[in-house]
């Protein structure tokens, strides 16, 4: 069910490949449009990091959230270097796949940075993620879920 990234390979923090069918599977998908040379991205990122660890490190059970990190940096080097000193510990697409490009046409991306909400089966949930991040706090993430028409553990 998770046709957004079917058949692409995710990256995580240590930079392993991950299988999106497995690791988005009955989750929200925030996928996070950002870049390390943009100032309103390097502002936002911290605040996403502080939501994903409230909801997802340190949730019990973890909610059903996961971000996907799609880089408009300006090569590997300089994406790598931007997830791995600001990103929460979530997954990314890699830099060199041209996916990125289809992600940014799907969604409407002409600037960064964006975060869009997406069920399992990449249809958008909201295209305001960081602004309902910055104005609700947690409190979005139940009207996510419920959007998500996917099964539910989430208690908070």
């Amino acid at each position: 069910m998770v046709e957004v990234f079917a058949g692409r390979t995710l990256l995580n923090k240590d930079g392993d490949f991950v299988e999106p069918e497995e690791a988005l599977r009955n989750k929200v998908v925030g996928i996070y449009f950002s870049a390390g040379w943009c100032p309103p991205c390097r502002d936002f990122t911290p605040v996403l990091c502080d939501f994903y660890t409230e909801l997802v490190e340190e949730g019990d059970p973890p909610a059903q959230f996961e971000v996907v990190f799609v880089s408009s940096d300006k090569s590997t080097e300089d994406m790598v270097e931007y997830y791995h000193d600001m990103h929460g510990d979530w997954l990314a697409l890699p830099w060199t796949d041209d996916y990125k490009h289809e992600l940014l046409k799907r969604y409407n991306i002409t600037a960064v940075p964006k975060l869009v909400i997406v069920k399992e089966n990449g249809d958008m949930i909201t295209d305001k993620g960081r602004k309902q991040i910055r104005d609700r706090g947690l409190a979005c993430f139940r009207t996510w879920l419920d959007a998500a028409e996917i099964f539910q553990n989430f208690k908070g």
